[in-house]
């Protein structure tokens, strides 16, 4: 079986059957599986699920080994490196404070390029500007945000997109989104930013939920009270209770049809929201019950 995106988080919202490891299917090839949806799929199917994480035009190449950390997507093929951007500079080392959380985002985190090249990708078709925007100073640039511990396992940080500024302190999606999967409720998330007059951005994370679960806010502030590597400033302001994520045809989440909506969630969804220095979220709109 091969995947791209988010299909075992779909098949995993499906109600379990004491015969699901009843099947033919071995392994399972794909990417951008999560860890929790990766050790689930396993079990609950009897599969050996193999993730890696790649551009699709195959010039920057991560590896997932045995021994990769948890929240690592594995170390980069020959020339991969984390680089700022603006300085053309590699990024600093990571650094992590006794609960795991990263101590120096501003420094470590920038963007998975290429050093070597854009190996066997030789441009977009009759689109000059996408090329000029992946290869520069000699490099690809993939627009994949990340950052790199001690002995070189890369975090995947989100996209370029996905920075965030709330209050003086540069946030991305990805870790918050690993943590928030932490959640038992929780099958599918995306961790974004809406715009504040005061504080520039404030977070928002949509959920979609498992078969059967429903959104208790006493229950999921217990939950984000509990996270040790969650900082005051990641906790998700407004929570969108989501019957389904946009998604393009290989199931990678349209964030950017999420930030556009903002808190403007529609009829179907529920929005919660929890106000500045409370901890409590209320019922903002949409279905009284949540999905």
């Amino acid at each position: 079986m091969n995947y791209v995106g988010k299909p075992l988080a779909y098949i995993l919202a499906t109600p379990e059957r004491d015969d699901d490891a009843d099947n033919p299917l071995r392994v399972a090839f794909g990417n951008e599986a999560n860890d929790k949806d990766i050790e689930e799929f396993s079990r609950r199917f009897g599969v050996q699920v193999e993730d890696g994480f790649g551009s699709t035009e195959n010039a920057v190449i991560v590896i997932r080994e045995p021994g990769t950390p948890p929240g690592s997507i594995g170390r980069g093929a020959h020339g991969v490196a984390v680089y700022n951007g603006e300085t053309v500079t590699e990024c600093a080392v990571a650094r992590f404070d006794a609960h795991g959380a990263l101590t120096n985002a501003d420094e470590a985190i920038g963007e998975l390029v290429n050093t070597t090249g854009s190996g066997f990708f030789t441009g977009y078709y009759n689109d000059p500007e996408a090329n000029a925007e992946r290869m520069r100073h000699g490099m690809y640039w993939s627009g994949d945000l990340a950052y790199r511990d001690s002995e070189g396992w890369i975090y995947l940080a989100g996209r370029t997109a996905d920075w965030m500024r709330v209050d003086g302190e540069n946030l991305t999606a990805a870790p918050i989104e690993r943590i928030l999967l932490r959640y038992k409720a929780i099958n599918r998330v995306a961790v974004y930013a809406v715009p504040d007059e005061y504080v520039g951005d404030q977070v928002m994370a949509a959920l979609v939920l498992r078969a059967g679960d429903t959104f208790d806010p006493d229950a999921f502030e217990a939950f984000l009270d509990a996270q040790p590597d969650l900082s005051t400033k990641a906790r998700p302001r407004y929570i969108r209770i989501a019957a389904d994520l946009p998604s393009t045809a290989t199931h990678k989440v349209l964030k950017r049809q999420l930030i556009d909506e903002g808190t403007a969630v529609g009829k179907a969804d529920t929005l919660w929201v929890r106000e500045p220095r409370g901890s409590a979220y209320h019922h903002a709109s949409g279905p009284a019950k949540a999905i």
